[in-house]
């Protein structure tokens, strides 16, 4: 155990931000950390747009659910896949670009998700609080339009990061057996452990809200499975010039 361990265990979603500001050297710092990354073959294909307070955030925050926080959060990010760079450069050699690739949308993605991990680490550090806002993709056509993206960069999430207003519990995760096999995939035990894991967030919920929610995960889990997940996305991204082979 060190303290890099302790913060990353202690990592809880903050949705209510004091007005104390966040210099713009600390942003910049944050990102260059999220630079610092793991990138596949160093495709470097993450870029992050910084939203600041205004009409353009309250249009944000309305595309996002209506989550009041994505507006008032001193700093709002948006985590970009982007290989429009890359179309660029193979531009600046004369050189066709292949796209359209299912393994460029997933490498330009998982990219974009370990910079912006390193980000949240690295904030959670100096004290700050975060929120991942993945309602961007609620309405991400009109996100698009908003940020102006080109052809080939698509909007991944948001980020919201503030000095914390509010001290929530950490919520419990899967037990580490669910998660962590050995040798080869092996859910024989599973039910078990997730009987009793239900119990502990059942718990959580009742303590958290004051019994007003009752749930358990797998009750949670089986509940959102059987609702339409974003169907408007493989268009939209097909539309961005992802997903086409």
């Amino acid at each position: 155990m060190n303290q890099t361990i302790e913060t990353l265990l202690a990592h809880r979603s903050i949705r209510k931000f004091t007005t104390q500001p966040i210099t713009q050297p600390v942003v910049d710092t944050l990102v260059q950390a999220g630079q610092a990354a793991a990138t596949s073959s160093f495709i470097q294909a993450c870029t992050v747009i910084q939203v600041s307070q205004g009409p353009a955030r309250e249009r944000l925050a309305e595309l996002s659910g209506n989550q009041s926080y994505v507006a008032t959060a001193p700093v709002f990010l948006v985590f970009c896949a982007d290989m429009h760079r890359h179309q660029v450069a193979c531009d600046q050699h004369n050189a066709p670009m292949l796209s359209g690739f299912t393994e460029q949308f997933l490498t330009a993605s998982v990219d974009c998700a370990l910079f912006a991990q390193n980000v949240v680490v690295a904030a959670e550090s100096m004290g700050l609080g975060i929120c991942y806002i993945g309602g961007l993709r609620n309405q991400i056509a009109a996100v698009g339009e908003l940020l102006a993206l080109p052809n080939l960069v698509y909007p991944v999430f948001g980020l919201c990061l503030g000095y914390s207003d509010q001290n929530p519990e950490v919520k419990p995760r899967l037990p580490l057996p669910v998660v962590l096999k050995q040798e080869r995939y092996d859910d024989g035990a599973d039910r078990v452990h997730l009987a009793e894991y239900d119990a502990h967030v059942r718990a959580y919920y009742e303590s958290r809200t004051g019994n007003n929610k009752s749930m358990t995960w797998t009750e949670q889990i089986s509940g959102m499975l059987q609702k339409e997940a974003r169907p408007h996305m493989l268009p939209y991204l097909q539309g961005q010039g992802y997903l086409l082979k």
